[in-house]
């Protein structure tokens, strides 16, 4: 069993900065990937920015060059920069882990969100 937890959601006006942080816990043996996902209002739930075990990055092509993921491999902890925030950036952002638990068995697990609003 994998916990995941994200932190750090609150609101900012347009152009401000957030950080989130995101914690794991539980039967990790390895971690593959984590990454942040994001869900508003009638949209479905899209990719923002991962990193894997080699801290290679990808990002959505709304978000490239203002947002920064990093992450703390001896704590299996991933974060999130946020700068230049847009109001289309308002929506709850997910933390995503996976990885295996022991040698044959594998895990995705997610945590329960937390909420960016950012006003006009």
């Amino acid at each position: 069993q994998v916990q995941v937890v994200e932190s750090g959601g609150g609101w900012v006006q347009d152009g401000g900065s957030l950080s989130l942080s995101c914690a794991t816990s539980g039967s990790i043996f390895t971690m593959v990937a984590m990454g942040w996902y994001r869900q508003s209002p009638g949209k479905e739930r899209e990719l923002v920015a991962t990193v894997n075990a080699g801290h290679g990055t990808t990002y959505a092509d709304s978000v490239q060059g203002r947002f920064t993921i990093s992450r703390l491999n001896a704590k299996n902890t991933v974060y999130l920069q946020m700068n230049s925030l847009k109001p289309e950036d308002t929506a709850v952002y997910f933390c995503n882990a996976r990885g295996y638990s022991d040698y044959h068995t594998s895990f995705d697990a997610w945590g329960q969100g937390t909420v960016v609003t950012v006003s006009s």
